[in-house]
């Protein structure tokens, strides 16, 4: 099991490094808290290779650090929209499916999510809701249920919305009743002015800090993703999560790998081994994030399938997005955002 409130981010990579040192080594790049440490050890022996993992914190943040010519990485874990980008501007490699047998275990009906249904550059590793997690301690009942609990001066300096372009913007789009897909200027530019009214009452825009900071106390509002949050119930009994009746983001991350890799091999088996039932069940029960492996999710701690954070009920994901590439329309979010980050 992983480490309380991402304590495994700043260590997996130390951990994991001396397992096998001089042999053959696998870049990842992924978000925090993505693995379980017990299953890249596995993967480590079984191969006769070292794991190295670097984290990012929004897509937008990978894109740019790619395209600057940093990484070097191997296998990343990318949205599907920005799998979509990626493979765009060929920064990705076709996958090669008989190195990856256990894509037999996939839930097909769970491909209409993605941008690539054919799995031809991709494969979904993980299904990510956005929400609210919160103290049911120090926020009340009747201040729950919607996005516009970021207004509320209650929990000023208490609370923060997540550090990425397309989930907070989207954010405020859902709360206005639009698509947080929209290319119409007014309405972005709406959801830019509900966004400069929450950020008067936010201690940040953050990610890792912000969860971190809803288990210890710090925050009793956080804008998080669904796992995040899962995990923390697990250790503090007093969060919890809802996703907002406006509805929100629900995304696929995806296994991607990247073109010129050396260790191509190695990925394509990398891929398999996460996919394997077992394998995604002890991911799952750990990291807290819904995988679309049916044979996998048969075998779950049944306290876990009923984690309202952690499984999803269907009813609430019908008023969910999947957040989409808009091509040369993404200027036009990053106009929004830079105006509400401006002063920050």
């Amino acid at each position: 099991m992983r480490t309380r409130f991402g304590v495994l981010a700043a260590l997996l990579t130390c951990v994991i490094g001396t397992v096998c040192a001089g042999e053959r080594v696998l870049h990842v790049y992924t978000w925090s808290d993505y693995f379980d440490s017990e299953v890249l050890v596995q993967f480590e022996r079984e191969n006769n290779c070292r794991v190295a993992v670097d984290y990012f914190e929004s897509n937008e943040a990978m894109y740019a650090k790619l395209k600057a010519g940093g990484g070097g990485y191997d296998v990343i874990t990318p949205s599907s929209y920005m799998s979509s980008v990626m493979d765009g501007q060929d920064m990705l490699l076709p996958l090669d499916h008989s190195l990856i047998p256990n894509l037999d275990n996939m839930d097909k009906n769970w491909l209409r999510m993605t941008e690539d249904p054919s799995m031809r550059y991709s494969v979904p590793y993980t299904r990510t809701v956005t929400g609210v997690g919160y103290n049911s301690d120090r926020v009340k009942p009747e201040d729950l249920g919607s996005w516009d609990i970021f207004a509320n001066p209650a929990y000023a300096r208490r609370m923060t919305m997540l550090n990425d372009m397309r989930e907070t913007i989207g954010a405020a789009l859902k709360y206005l009743g639009y698509s947080l897909n929209t290319t119409n200027e007014a309405e972005l530019a709406a959801a830019g002015e509900v966004l400069q009214g929450w950020k008067r009452h936010l201690a940040k825009f953050d990610v890792d800090e912000a969860k971190m900071g809803l288990g210890s106390g710090e925050f009793h509002v956080i804008h998080g993703y669904n796992g995040d949050v899962a995990l923390i119930m697990e250790e503090v009994p007093e969060i919890d999560f809802f996703i907002p009746k406006e509805g929100s983001s629900v995304a696929s991350d995806d296994f991607v790998i990247a073109a010129g890799t050396p260790a191509a091999d190695l990925a394509h088996a990398f891929i398999n081994h996460l996919l394997d039932p077992e394998v995604a069940r002890i991911t799952m029960e750990s990291i807290r994030y819904f995988m679309p492996n049916p044979k996998a999710v048969a075998e779950l701690d049944p306290e876990l399938r009923e984690n309202n954070a952690f499984n999803v009920d269907d009813s609430v994901l019908e008023k969910c997005e999947v957040i989409r590439d808009l091509g040369e329309d993404n200027a036009k979010y990053i106009r929004i955002w830079d105006l509400v980050k401006a002063d920050e």
